[in-house]
């Protein structure tokens, strides 16, 4: 008995495409060919391979390297303002790089042709980098109005580092909520039905986030149970983790009293050290703690001694508890 193709949105069964051409969707999505199968399990396991091999630092050569890690794995709601190698093209007022969009778009249109890219979206390719400046590309020549779908981006297309202007500042604007899907606070306002609906679901799922001021690509989050601060550093790995390791054995790891070094993230070729906070600890708190931490970690990471037997039992402890985010 043949499978049953999927539905539509209307209940009636999906044609498949004779172009050839299966456009990209979301793993657990059916596959847009009309086989019945999720997409992952179809034409999504061929996609996944059929890009050249990962890049492990997609970000590298990209001013705020560090931020652009933060704002992909870490952060929920955030923007940065991106200026374009030669300058806007004509009708497009901006260019701004979301965290993430409305219904997990990869990019969108609006109506006054100003253009946003989403960072968070699942992508085609072992190079994000690739994936970004295809969705951007494709985004520039949307009719205003339109969201940008899901592509599998040419292997040989240019990458986000041949598109911006690695020259311009990177500088993220964390926010309290979704609002700025629609533009502005005072539009979010007005929204009603299934965006306002969709909206508040999405602010109540994002946690408190602030940008440490005094540091770079330290993020200070809130949780029920308890504060974190989780630091995205651009030193080689193992020299970083031999630094901390030396300021662990040494006591003086930690951000101040109920504070602690618990840990590491490794993401986008990049080693993003965790401390647990007191629920009390706001992130005005840890400005002044996390400077000084900063210069005692440059101390540390200008040693060249070999590491002690605590010191390595301190790093062993340290690279037990790293994880992998991609």
């Amino acid at each position: 008995m043949a499978k049953k193709r999927p539905l539509t949105k209307d209940r009636k069964p999906s044609a498949p495409r004779g172009d050839g051409e299966v456009p990209v969707v979301g793993a657990r999505e059916a596959c847009p060919c009309g086989s019945g199968r999720r997409y992952k399990a179809c034409h999504g396991r061929a996609a996944a391979h059929a890009v050249t091999e990962l890049v492990q630092r997609p970000f590298e050569g990209l001013p705020g390297e560090c931020d652009w890690v933060a704002l992909r794995e870490l952060v929920p709601a955030a923007t940065v303002e991106l200026t374009l190698k030669g300058g806007l093209p004509e009708g497009v007022p901006s260019v701004t790089l979301a965290t993430v969009l409305p219904m997990a778009w990869p990019a969108l249109r609006r109506d006054t042709g100003a253009v946003l890219l989403g960072l968070q979206n699942d992508t085609a390719s072992g190079d994000i980098s690739r994936d970004l400046a295809d969705t951007l590309r494709r985004a520039l020549e949307t009719e205003p109005g339109n969201q940008v779908e899901a592509h599998r981006p040419d292997p040989a297309g240019p990458r986000l580092q041949d598109l911006l202007d690695v020259t311009a500042p990177f500088s993220p604007v964390v926010h309290t909520g979704f609002e700025f899907w629609l533009g502005s606070p005072e539009e979010a306002a007005k929204a009603t039905g299934e965006v306002a609906a969709s909206l508040e679901r999405a602010n109540e799922a994002a946690l408190p986030t602030v940008r440490l001021s005094g540091v770079e690509a330290a993020y200070w989050c809130a949780t029920p149970d308890k504060n974190h601060l989780r630091w995205v550093m651009p030193h080689p790995e193992e020299k970083l983790l031999d630094a901390l390791a030396r300021l662990h054995a040494a006591g003086a790891a930690s951000l101040g009293e109920g504070t602690r070094l618990v840990g590491s993230f490794r993401a986008h070729g990049l080693v993003v050290p965790v401390w647990d906070l007191p629920g009390s600890v706001g992130a005005d708190e840890v400005e002044k703690p996390a400077a000084a931490f900063g210069e005692r970690l440059g101390e540390a990471l200008a040693s060249d001694s070999p590491l002690t037997a605590q010191e390595r039992k301190a790093r062993s402890g340290l690279a037990n508890r790293q994880i992998t985010l991609s």
